[in-house]
């Protein structure tokens, strides 16, 4: 009987490390991220499949679909706060951040409510709490106001959705 007991209290300290390991799997995707001195470019290309399409969208260096916000500007982030939770801004640890392979348009780097928030051709850039893996682009369409950014991203603030 002694041993049926401690198996007992063997089953929930297993069920707290099992639970602790799951929960911390989503914390880089809320945090901001970490660049080292030799490290790769920030944004890169990759090929997803958005709605029935395969379309090349822009990506973080964690090889995360990249979004824009069609409520922001060049100069004002409207996703802060609990928004920017769901949507983890692409932050610039330092400096001008660079893409693989050069892109058709402009990065820049916005000092705002985020904290200094990368911009492509004017977008604040964003990942999606939802996706797990490159492969991923959840956050496509939602609210009507979320987007994948593309290398062909226009510079101007009109959207035609």
């Amino acid at each position: 009987m002694r041993s049926f007991r401690s198996q007992i209290g063997i089953i929930p300290a297993v069920a707290a490390l099992w639970l602790a390991a799951c929960g911390g799997s989503s914390a880089p995707s809320s945090s901001a991220p970490t660049a080292s001195p030799s490290s790769a470019a920030l944004i890169h290309t990759g090929s997803v499949k958005v709605g029935a399409n395969s379309q090349t969208v822009l990506k973080s260096d964690k090889g995360l679909t990249l979004y824009y916000f069609t409520p922001d500007t060049e100069t004002t982030v409207a996703c802060t706060g609990g928004c920017a939770t769901t949507w983890p801004p692409l932050l610039a640890s330092s400096g001008t951040p660079t893409s693989n392979p050069a892109l058709p348009g402009n990065l820049t780097v916005l000092n705002g409510a985020n904290g200094k928030q990368v911009l492509y051709n004017g977008h604040p850039l964003y990942t999606y709490s939802k996706d797990g893996d490159s492969a991923d682009a959840y956050g496509q369409g939602i609210g009507g106001k979320w987007f994948v950014a593309t290398p062909d991203l226009a510079a101007t603030a009109k959207y035609n959705y």
